[in-house]
């Protein structure tokens, strides 16, 4: 149940950035057209991350978590370009616009998965 949760969460965090990027950051170049559309980017995008972070695991070992964080919000960007190629509907310009979305993407859905699955306090 909560991956289906996780998955929902992420299409709606996705919906948002589109939102912003349209009507408060007043920039073109990251556009979902629908929730059905965010549905099918976020399966994608969560199945690219799942395929790509274990791999990244075994090399971060020396790494600081600092450093990886910054190279999966650059590995996310990517994955967006990369989607916005394949996906109707959804759709990236270059990298500045895929970056930005890629880091209110992971702030919108950070800041939904903390507030909708908190564990209640016992």
């Amino acid at each position: 149940m909560r991956l289906i949760m996780v998955w929902i969460i992420n299409a709606a965090a996705l919906m948002a950035v589109s939102y912003l990027f349209a009507n408060v950051i007043k920039m073109t170049g990251f556009q979902v057209n629908d929730y059905l559309v965010a549905l099918i980017v976020a399966l994608i995008l969560g199945l690219l991350n799942a395929l790509v972070r274990p791999a990244l695991a075994l090399l971060k070992l020396p790494v600081t978590p600092l450093v990886m964080g910054i190279v999966m919000l650059v590995l996310n960007a990517l994955f967006f370009m990369l989607i916005g190629k394949h996906i109707k509907g959804f759709q990236v310009g270059d990298f500045k616009p895929a970056l930005i979305g890629a880091v209110v993407f992971t702030v919108i859905s950070w800041l939904l998965s903390t507030l909708l699955l908190a564990k209640p306090s016992r």
